[in-house]
């Protein structure tokens, strides 16, 4: 679960039900970090239900500080938890980016030394 975890309710009230959901969805992404990224990961999330009268928009914005980036996510559903999974699934994929970048320099090595011994 992700230790560093800021739920921010902007025109809305976040109740528990959603809580429990950010919490879920948003605690498991910490799998997709390094172990040493993971230690100073610090997610914020903020709910925000549009002001316009004529339609219900939810946003869920998504801002993930990493050692040495800042990720950032933002998307519009017609329900909130539906907006929150989108930016999920979205930062899964920003985050696995990450790791492939600045994953472990071990890695990297080992997977050279294995191709420099085929050619």
């Amino acid at each position: 679960m992700v230790q560093n975890l800021e739920l921010h309710g902007v025109h809305t009230n976040i109740d528990d039900k959603l809580r429990k959901h950010i919490e879920h969805k948003i605690g498991g992404l910490d799998k997709y970090v390094s172990l040493s990224a993971r230690r100073s990961l610090h997610i914020e999330v903020f709910a925000k239900q549009s002001k316009k009268h004529t339609s219900d928009q939810f946003e869920c914005e998504l801002i993930a500080h990493l050692p040495k980036t800042t990720i950032r996510i933002h998307e519009q559903a017609s329900s909130m938890q539906a907006a929150v999974d989108v930016v999920e699934s979205k930062m899964k994929q920003a985050l696995i980016r990450y790791k492939d970048m600045h994953g472990s320099p071990k890695r990297w090595r080992h997977l050279l030394k294995r191709n420099k011994g085929q050619a």
